[in-house]
């Protein structure tokens, strides 16, 4: 294992990351106080502070563990989840799926934005490895983020838009794996179901049409 590469790498990609799960969790909080719930709010966790959303095990220890583990095959974590109470929300069921929504689409905004950036520094002529490399992990973590959460599974945002859009009955049924949605999908995610079937082709099509939005722009500056 090289430790100057796991450094570096660790480096690259730490700015992006605390960005990236720092805005995602205060989007939700802000959209839930924007549909009626000011829990996050009052609890100081519609912040740009990432110190509020890290937790000490999902965020730092446990992907760091993984990391040197499997020698940066597998890594996984999480965030401290942005508290939501649904029932005051002004129509939950609704409204429910514009909070889930808003984590991810925070994600998707920052891939725009980091690779909007790399398009800017590759125009200025600027070749500093270091941050066209932190420009594309800032895109890859973004996606991955965006991608995973929409994983059709309680407790993911993905499960709570799918709770949202389902008939009552339906939903009901739904929400009642939310206690074990964790574990099945980190099962998933070890088995390489959730990579290869889900987040990898969700990944490679919203990239896809991120540079296909971006082409106009892209030609601008070349």
């Amino acid at each position: 294992m090289d430790l100057a590469l796991i450094i570096q790498t660790i480096t690259l990609y730490a700015i992006p990351v605390l960005f990236a799960i720092t805005l995602h969790e205060a989007a939700h909080g802000y959209a839930a106080r924007h549909f009626g719930d000011p829990t996050a709010h009052l609890l100081g966790r519609i912040t740009i502070n990432p110190i509020k959303h890290i937790d000490p095990v999902g965020t730092i220890a446990m992907p760091l563990l993984l990391y040197f583990a499997t020698a940066g095959a597998f890594l996984f974590g999480y965030a401290k989840p942005v508290p939501v109470n649904f029932g005051r929300l002004r129509n939950p069921k609704r409204d429910m799926i514009w909070v889930a929504l808003a984590g991810p689409g925070a994600n998707l905004i920052q891939a725009i934005g980091w690779l909007v950036l790399l398009y800017g520094l590759l125009a200025a002529g600027i070749d500093e490895r270091f941050w066209l490399q932190m420009c594309r992990a800032g895109v890859t973590v973004n996606l991955v983020m965006f991608a995973f959460n929409l994983f059709p599974l309680p407790p993911l945002d993905g499960g709570r838009i799918l709770v949202g859009l389902l008939p009552w009955k339906q939903a009901e049924l739904v929400s009642r794996v939310e206690p074990y949605g964790f574990f099945i999908v980190l099962a998933l995610v070890v088995s390489g179901l959730v990579g290869t079937y889900w987040l990898r082709p969700l990944m490679d099509l919203t990239l896809g049409a991120i540079e296909l939005l971006l082409t106009p722009l892209r030609l601008l500056l070349s």
